[in-house]
């Protein structure tokens, strides 16, 4: 095989045209092969592996930097540069992570992860390489959906100052992970057919010149024109009028037109698109038909491109189904997404009511802000957002919800530990800022119809409010306990003594499962369901602290500003004098794996917790 000719990085420049054409079949293979075993970004991976290998043949890496936006697409880069081996363990605990890591290698030159961030990293690393009088190139691979994000533009704008070459590549394949939209995926879209702009300007210059005497001098009076012809008919004037020079459009998928191209960019004296026209999923057919599904997958089987094993109710499923029904029992609610529709759930309620359905794109600053004046119109936006996402709108949650007390809803879906993803996407901060901000209201479901009731509540109620919920299987036991939702007011599951364990959301199942460990160790704790972080029931531990010689908090989330600390400053504030132990994640960054291993290691599952209550106790 020629892949296992490729090492480590630049081995690719050692192989012949016949196994260059060779490479991105066996590379697709691999890929399709070793991710029905793990899972992981697969539809993306396959779309870039000649652009990749392009990259790889036209720079010098570790010298030359390339920064890839979001990264959840550098699979053949860590081919390339000697990680395949890597693959049999990715995103698994201790293995090799699904995204750019400097800690993996010194081709990987910026941690990514989140969308829209390439270009205004690689302008940074090209500005220190002017400073410091260095000499490589850097270059920052973007997609077409990451343009739809805010902060592309701005790194864009500030790139015009710099008179020194700097490459930006851009991934078009007309998807982020849903369907792209909005008003710069209708510009690209022209764009894939510039072919015809190009046809059309060269006849119209060819007809011009054939003018007897006067031809030429038209042609070079139009050319210095500012208005000229230009302006209207050759593609990408919206990038060079932002000061970037415009390469392309380029076949994605040809190898040696896209060497030429960015060689051709590398001698450009200040910043130059380049343009990429590629396939998202390209090579396997499931992939191709369905690349969204295929953007971020479980394990499949080949042939039919199906998930293996049982696929049972998520909470997300959950909210889909509610968020459908209330739109039928009200209006006025609306629904917000930043191009995750069929990641949050919102694709039900995208195809049944399509007029009161809004899809941002990647620009999650922007979806707060806009929620915040439909609600300051007289609707109900419900903004379903992943946890790690929602960090990139804190600023507008704070001066444009929070400050104006107005009735937004935010639905945060992947709270807590997420796993495979790892660092970047672990949904662990959104207690921790959400709890500072006034006015704000905090609720976590325990199971699958608590997370119905609370979404129900949470739009009948006027002001600020978010419910969190984990990622995967809904938890469906304590059926028989579903009391109504009060606001501020916690619920007691299971009575007991000596040791209370007040578990907010996804950890209420742990503490159930405490509950029964302890007992073989003859101590019976009561378990409280805390429903809300804030506000948490205080009249409920005024009346109940003295009972017990430890309190123990219990959250998804960091203990840094989590509920714990809140809890634990109010307790004490207020008389407690016996033992606390806050159950939560300590100030660190997690890394993958699955979120039964990631617990286990943080010693917050249900043996953790039993351990550091019995060393209290006994």
């Amino acid at each position: 095989m020629v892949l296992d000719k490729i090492k480590k990085e630049n081995d690719i420049k050692k192989l012949t045209p016949a196994e260059l054409a060779q490479l991105p079949g066996e590379i697709r293979e691999f890929l399709i092969q070793s991710l029905s075993s793990t899972g992981g970004h697969l539809a993306s991976n396959l779309g870039v592996v000649e652009l990749t290998m392009a990259l790889h043949l036209a720079f010098d890496l570790p010298k030359d930097k390339i920064i890839w936006d979001v990264g959840h697409q550098s699979y053949t880069h860590k081919i390339l540069t000697g990680r395949k081996d890597g693959f049999d363990h990715l995103r698994q605990f201790g293995g090799m992570s699904g995204f750019p890591k400097t800690s993996e290698s010194d081709c990987d030159c910026f941690d990514t992860g989140h969308s829209s961030t390439s270009i205004s990293a690689g302008l940074g690393f090209a500005w220190a390489r002017e400073l410091k009088g260095e000499d490589f190139h850097v270059v920052s691979v973007i997609g077409d959906g990451a343009l739809t994000g805010g902060m592309a533009y701005e790194a864009m704008n500030n790139a015009a100052s710099l008179k020194k070459n700097f490459i930006i590549v851009l991934n078009d394949n007309n998807m982020s992970i849903s369907e792209n939209v909005g008003g710069m995926s209708k510009h690209l879209s022209k764009l894939r057919t510039s072919a015809n702009y190009t046809g059309l300007k060269e006849g119209v210059q060819t007809t011009l010149e054939n003018i007897p005497v006067i031809g030429k001098h038209l042609v070079s009076g139009i050319r210095k024109t500012k208005s000229s012809i230009k302006q209207m008919l050759i593609p990408g004037m919206f990038f060079e009028e932002m000061g970037i020079m415009y390469l392309g459009p380029v076949d994605g998928h040809d190898v040696s037109a896209m060497v030429r191209v960015l060689k051709e960019a590398s001698k450009v004296q200040g910043p130059v698109l380049v343009h990429v026209i590629t396939k998202k999923g390209n090579g396997y057919e499931p992939a191709e038909r369905h690349p969204a599904r295929f953007h971020g997958t479980a394990p499949f089987d080949i042939d039919t491109g199906v998930p293996k094993g049982k696929t049972r109710a998520t909470y997300t499923d959950i909210f889909s189904t509610v968020m459908r029904k209330m739109g039928g029992r009200d209006e006025r609610v609306v629904a917000i997404s930043a191009a995750m529709s069929d990641g949050t759930g919102l694709k039900r309620f995208r195809n049944k009511y399509p007029e009161r359905f809004f899809d941002v794109g990647i620009a999650e600053g922007h979806a707060v802000t806009f929620a915040a004046g439909l609600a300051a119109g007289g609707m109900k936006p419900v903004f379903a957002v992943y946890s790690s996402f929602l960090q990139r709108g804190y600023d507008q949650l704070i001066h444009d919800v929070c400050l104006q007390n107005l009735p937004v809803v935010f639905a945060i879906d992947r709270a807590g530990l997420v796993g495979s993803d790892g660092e970047t996407h672990q949904g662990v901060f959104d207690i921790s800022f959400l709890s500072g901000m006034p006015n704000m209201t905090l609720m976590a479901p325990k199971n699958i119809w608590e997370l119905s009731d609370m979404v129900k509540f949470a739009i009948a109620y006027d002001g600020p409010i978010a419910l969190r919920y984990p990622r995967g299987e809904a938890y469906a036991r304590l059926k028989e306990h579903r009391a109504e939702i009060v606001y501020g007011k916690c619920e007691e599951l299971f009575a007991g003594e000596e040791v209370l364990l007040f578990a907010l959301g996804s950890m209420v199942d742990t503490a159930v499962q405490v509950r029964e460990q302890l007992q073989a160790h003859g101590v019976m704790p009561t378990v409280v369901n805390a429903r809300f972080a804030k506000p948490f029931d205080e009249e409920y531990l005024l009346q109940t602290m003295g009972r017990y010689s430890l309190i123990v908090t219990m959250e998804e989330g960091i203990a840094l500003g989590g509920m714990g600390e809140h809890v634990g400053c109010f307790l004490y504030e207020h008389g407690y004098q016996n033992k606390m132990v806050s159950v939560a994640i300590p100030d660190e960054f997690v890394q993958h794996g699955s979120v039964g291993q990631l617990k286990h290691m943080l010693k917050m599952d249900a043996e953790g917790i039993t351990e550091k209550i019995l060393k209290e106790i006994r």
